[in-house]
């Protein structure tokens, strides 16, 4: 079991450090609650541009070449993702490298120059992103199922945004005034996992992780909005189709131990090479190429997305098929065997993703910030590992029959709705 302490630093910042044995690792992560669903309509992508934009350079590393040559110098590898509910940064390094990494880390994220130089160049390297994303059949799927089931709301904008937001409506000012109204430590935390001996007692890391200036507790997000029954079509000139289908999970998704039945439901419907899906779809009836099942937990509402990648003259019987067997699910319950199979395998693919520090400091993220529970990554393995059959079936039970469907391919809304 990792050793996990906690410090809050002077500007507010919450501070873990998560000790795990046996690795020369050490991964520094530092978030917050400002992902894209804390835009503003004409904000739509500047949470993820903000992302792109800190890595040009900070005070003491005032360049992209400064950032990339000091990452170099300590043998570290540097990323960042942005999310509907957060934006994070993270570096991962040998642990005798320890506080140069957080001196990196803190000095750009915490104290970007944002140059508007540099800010005009980026424009075109995201609106290249953004075509590049536009000419993915399966990027676009995933675009479109978010639209179906949110619609307008900021869950149901892409995270990349637009290319016309990009090229014509972000300035320098509008996004120094996002980061200060939500980069706040209030809505934040900065993680330290793995072997953190490197990092020390004297208070240096403390210190480090200060550089990010303290601002008022941001507003709340807007809430997601009711469940949405929609169909939408993407109409392409196309040999092979991408269909996603999502339901609403009548869960709580603040309870921890319902989102742990609801991943072991996904696990059994489409997340394994076991999984009803898997078996009926792609290898009894060859329907797909691929097919799948995933559960999303947004700050408050859970989400259940069902997606085959496919030849677009088997679209529609697949999506009967798929359909289908949720509602088998719902009506008959799943079966003992599957689920205990289906709970072996959701912790063991947690178990296996926990050797890596950079996993551990995820989850810690999405835990600590968007739900204010446990972090300790034993706690979730043990959790799944303790869900009952009754409480996957319940699970089961509680699927919809309301869904929301998307679609890049050769097909009309009408065929897909009276499939």
């Amino acid at each position: 079991m990792p050793q996990i302490t906690t410090s809050t630093l002077s500007n507010g910042l919450p501070l873990y450090r998560i000790a795990v044995p046996g690795t020369r690792a050490i991964t520094l992560l530092v978030a917050f609650d400002a992902g894209s669903r804390t835009e503003r309509s004409e904000e739509n992508g500047m949470a993820h541009f903000l992302e792109h934009l800190v890595f040009k350079g900070g005070e003491k590393y005032s360049t992209y070449r400064d950032v990339n040559e000091a990452a170099e110098r300590n043998g570290a590898v540097l990323n960042a993702y942005t999310s509907q509910d957060l934006v994070a940064f993270h570096i991962t390094a040998r642990s005798t490298y320890a506080i140069d990494a957080a001196d990196l880390l803190s000095d750009f994220v915490g104290r970007p120059r944002l140059d508007a130089d540099e800010l005009d160049r980026e424009r075109g390297v995201v609106v290249q992103e953004i075509a590049r994303s536009h000419d993915q059949p399966a990027s676009q799927a995933e675009d479109l199922i978010d639209e179906a089931v949110f619609g307008d709301h900021p869950l149901g904008r892409p995270v990349l945004g637009t290319a016309e937001h990009l090229a014509e409506t972000f300035s320098r000012d509008g996004i120094i005034a996002f980061r200060s109204r939500r980069w706040s430590p209030l809505r934040g935390a900065a993680f330290a996992v793995g072997n953190v001996d490197g990092l020390g007692q004297n208070g240096r890391v403390d210190e480090l992780f200060s550089r990010f200036p303290a601002v008022p507790e941001p507003a709340p997000f807007e809430p997601a909005p009711a469940p949405m029954a929609r169909v939408l079509v993407q109409q392409r000139d196309s040999a092979q189709s991408h269909l996603r289908i999502s339901y609403r999970p009548q869960i709580d998704v603040r309870d921890a131990r319902q989102r742990a039945a609801l991943t072991i439901y996904s696990t059994l419907l489409g997340g394994s090479m076991g999984s009803r899906l898997f078996d009926e779809i792609r290898e009894q009836r060859g329907l797909a190429y691929s097919v799948s099942s995933f559960p999303h937990s947004y700050a408050d509402v859970p989400v259940i997305q069902l997606s085959a990648g496919l030849d677009s003259s088997k679209c529609l019987e697949a999506y009967r098929r798929m359909r289908e067997i949720v509602t088998e699910l719902r009506e008959q319950g799943p079966r003992e065997q599957e689920v205990e199979r289906a709970r072996a395998y959701a912790a063991g693919a947690r178990a296996i993703a926990f050797e890596n520090s950079g996993a551990i400091a995820r989850h810690a993220a999405q835990q600590a910030i968007v739900f204010d529970q446990e972090i300790d990554p034993d706690a979730l393995i043990t959790l799944l590992d303790s869900v009952s059959f009754k409480e996957v079936r319940e699970v089961a039970a509680g699927i919809p029959e309301e869904l929301s469907v998307a679609c890049v391919g050769p097909h009309t809304v009408e065929e897909l709705e009276s499939a």
